[in-house]
């Protein structure tokens, strides 16, 4: 008969055993201070202007910009464009600043036919619509795989909850400006936002999109970092101001918008700020 003290000696090798092989365990050791992360220089500029004492530490030659936005500490960077910039810079920023929090703030292209430039969708979910299986007749989007734990992502990775609950809090607070063409403040909504390598100029794509997603914005880099973040276990929210309608007039619509749009999605995300605890 097996004692009931060797039983527990084999159980406490077995738990000692698992938890130091990698895949079975990730511990991220954060700190107080919250990520700002956009993906041009319009993106972050007025996260930079809103800077108290910035300092900057050049990591992998990337630029870092940190101080104080109100009472919470910050990090501030541009990744560039595309999930592998997006995420190269975002894993750069988690190793070095251990952040609480990871906001996300820029431009995409609506998809929502409701939706104009200027508009706003603070995503309650994001995707990669790219990754998957192409085959003669279809392209089938599959999840993504965590390569620590070898289980799994989900299709669509969810907002953190506190900052989703922020956002729609701040939307009530926050002075939106007005694009050129339009009389109206920002139309805002909480919804489906989707990634890809693509910038997506297809009025058949829009449509594509929305059909298999129920997506409302496109962009480039969102989904990549919200990845990276559920497999570190660090709380996420991308927040996107449309440039334009992801149609055949995109570019011309970017032109002409992407200022005030990058704008209005960096001024919610300081007033989401503003709601959260330190």
């Amino acid at each position: 008969m097996i004692s009931t003290s060797f039983l527990r000696w084999k159980l406490l090798l077995l738990l000692s055993f698992f938890a130091i092989i990698p895949g079975f365990s990730q511990i991220y050791h954060q700190k107080p201070i919250t990520a700002l992360v956009g993906a041009l220089d319009e993106e972050i500029e007025l996260l930079r202007q809103s800077l108290q004492k910035p300092k900057t530490k050049i990591v992998h030659g990337v630029p870092f910009y940190y101080g104080k936005i109100g009472r919470h500490r910050v990090v501030i960077v541009k990744t560039g464009i595309g999930k592998v910039n997006a995420t190269m810079t975002t894993a750069f920023l988690l190793q070095k600043f251990r952040p609480k929090r990871v906001i996300f703030t820029g431009i995409a292209g609506g998809l929502h036919p409701d939706l104009s430039p200027g508009d706003i969708v603070i995503g309650k979910q994001t995707l990669q619509y790219d990754y998957g299986q192409v085959s003669n007749d279809s392209v089938f989007t599959r999840n993504t795989r965590n390569p620590i734990n070898r289980e799994l992502n989900p299709l669509f990775f969810p907002a953190d909850s506190l900052l989703l609950l922020s956002a729609k809090s701040a939307v009530q607070t926050t002075d939106f400006k007005i694009v050129a063409n339009q009389t109206k403040p920002p139309y805002i909504i909480i919804g489906t936002i989707v990634t890809g390598d693509l910038f997506v100029t297809s009025e058949t794509k829009v449509k594509e999109l929305r059909s298999k997603f129920n997506a409302d914005a496109t962009e480039m880099e969102g989904a990549a970092v919200a990845q990276l973040c559920w497999q570190q276990q660090v709380p996420c929210l991308i927040i996107r101001s449309m440039s334009d309608k992801a149609d055949s007039k995109a570019k011309e619509s970017i032109d002409n918008f992407k200022k005030t749009a990058a704008y209005n999605s960096a001024h919610l995300l300081i007033n989401i700020l503003m709601k959260l605890p330190d």
